[in-house]
């Protein structure tokens, strides 16, 4: 199946750079060595002549967990809107920022309301934390009102395209006067409302970065438990979907039961890989095991489409379950995890680690190394290893040169060998891992809460090379396209690369 990608050979065009989710560029030339500048008086705005080899520099919302996409010449990131570009749209807003790539002028923005359920499904000041997927001038992006929107990647600058003609109403919410509606604003094409369609109840926020593999779209619906953390809303709604590309209708959905086994919420992304070409839809469940489908929904028993579903591994060992008979209660530091990392698909194995939401705290965790190519309840005959030397992780993997790079939540990055899973060294950043590693050129990247951005050499042997301290927490994932790296921090998204200054 072809992603009709129209892109420059170092673009980022999604989480993960292509399908296959692994966090790996080949962009070389970035410096080890960088000044972040100081902001002008009276702003938060960077003065980039007190900066050295920074690109440019955009200012943010007040938190951003999204993680940037760059292709076709813009940079997309999501954040939220404590700080307007639009002086008509004011207050708490998911949004998505599309920047210029060479200069960082700020372009347009998708502007969303809140779903005003506070804590529960759409926790506040959070913004948008999807990545979005960029194919053929659209994009396609899972906003925190649950929904899965596709837009033109021009904004409203070359005029309303497509059949939706609502933005005015969409940016105000449902029940309130229509907007006026701006250049500066997203152009949506179609729009599928996964709450009032699907009846799912998303925990916390919607958190997916959509995966687009031929004509369908495919991405989750963030279902779980409510405000109790034990009540399940919506048992028999589905956890993930397949909508069409083009008019952004239900094509199919999962039917494996998770929604009604979830621990707290699937807030995981789909990963996709061909096996003697044959495509799986590799994707991580609230329930803390790992599902690969066919890529092309059928008919169900009750004349639903669904996905079908070839394998299943559980990513929890059974001592992380039960304990003399006895399940162990969710959310324990020796209890088991959902899934909220991406898989990673590298020749023919998904790489997978378990985890939870941060505000649980540390404990305990397991990576492991699946062949995809066997079926049905495939955790024993499908273990190719597992790896319990990770604790809880949030983060997906980088495998590079055989070598595969993952954080965990404790702050720890781990080198493994990705055929054995020998470990080969651990470094401690001391502090709070969210975001995920990359691997550019040969440079192991990631960012922590303290607001360090961590620069190590790729290889068996573990070696330090510099540590940036950016002001602010990095919760989402350095990125690397065209020469450039990305880092966002909470307030500010960061083009970093050689330059004369």
């Amino acid at each position: 199946m072809s992603f009709g990608l129209v892109t420059h050979a170092e673009d980022w065009p999604m989480w993960g750079r292509d399908s296959s989710r692994n966090m790996v560029a080949s962009v070389k030339g970035i410096p080890d060595s960088f000044d972040l500048g100081k902001a002008r008086e009276g702003s938060e705005e960077i003065d980039l002549a007190t900066t050295r080899n920074i690109r440019w520099v955009a200012k943010l919302g007040s938190q951003t967990y999204g993680n940037p996409t760059v292709t076709g010449g813009k940079v997309y990131v999501g954040t939220n809107n404590e700080v307007p570009r639009d002086p008509d749209n004011v207050g708490d807003r998911g949004i998505l920022m599309c920047f210029d790539e060479k200069t960082g002028d700020f372009l347009w923005q998708l502007i969303v309301p809140k779903l005003g359920a506070g804590k529960v499904s759409d926790w506040e000041y959070i913004g948008i934390c999807s990545s979005p997927v960029v194919i053929d001038n659209f994009v396609y992006i899972v906003t925190n009102r649950g929904e899965v929107l596709c837009l033109d990647v021009h904004g409203m600058k070359n005029g309303n395209d497509g059949p939706y003609s609502e933005e005015g109403q969409f940016m105000a919410g449902p029940g309130k006067p229509p907007v006026k509606v701006k250049d500066m604003h997203a152009d949506i094409i179609w729009r599928f409302d996964m709450r009032d369609e699907l009846g799912v109840f998303p925990h916390n926020i919607t958190s997916c970065s959509p995966l687009v593999v031929g004509d369908h779209v495919y991405a989750t619906t963030s279902n779980g438990v409510d405000w109790s953390h034990t009540n399940i809303p919506a048992p028999f709604s589905p956890s993930f979907i397949v909508l069409d590309k083009k008019t952004g209708s239900l094509r199919g959905e999962e039917d494996s039961g998770i929604s009604a086994r979830a621990l707290h919420a699937c807030w995981t992304s789909p990963t996709y890989g061909e096996t003697d070409g044959k495509g799986t839809i590799i994707w991580g469940g609230s329930d803390g095991w790992c599902y690969g489908y066919d890529p092309v929904p059928i008919k169900g028993d009750d004349e639903f489409n669904v996905l079908n579903e070839r394998w299943r591994f559980d990513c929890n060992p059974p001592e992380y379950r039960t304990k003399n008979g006895k399940p162990i209660r969710y959310a324990t530091s020796l209890g088991p995890s959902e899934i909220i990392a991406t898989p990673v698909f590298y020749k023919d194995r998904a790489y997978i680690a378990i985890g939870q939401d941060p505000e649980h705290g540390d404990g305990v965790g397991q990576l492991s190394c699946i062949d995809i190519t066997k079926e049905g309840d495939i955790t024993k005959e499908g273990a190719v290893w597992t790896y319990q030397g990770v604790g809880r992780t949030i983060s997906t993997v980088s495998i590079a040169d055989g070598l595969l790079y993952i954080a965990e939540y404790a702050g720890k990055i781990h080198c493994l060998d990705a055929d054995s899973g020998e470990p080969y060294w651990i470094y401690d950043t001391q502090s709070r891992i969210w975001g995920s590693t990359l691997v550019s050129a040969d440079r192991v990247y990631v960012g922590n809460e303290d607001g360090d951005l961590i620069i190590l050499k790729a290889g068996k042997a573990m070696q330090f090379i510099n540590k940036i301290n950016f002001n602010a927490p990095i919760y989402s994932s350095p990125i690397a396209a065209n020469g450039t790296l990305y880092v966002a921090s909470q307030s500010h998204l960061y083009a970093i690369g050689e330059s004369s200054q």
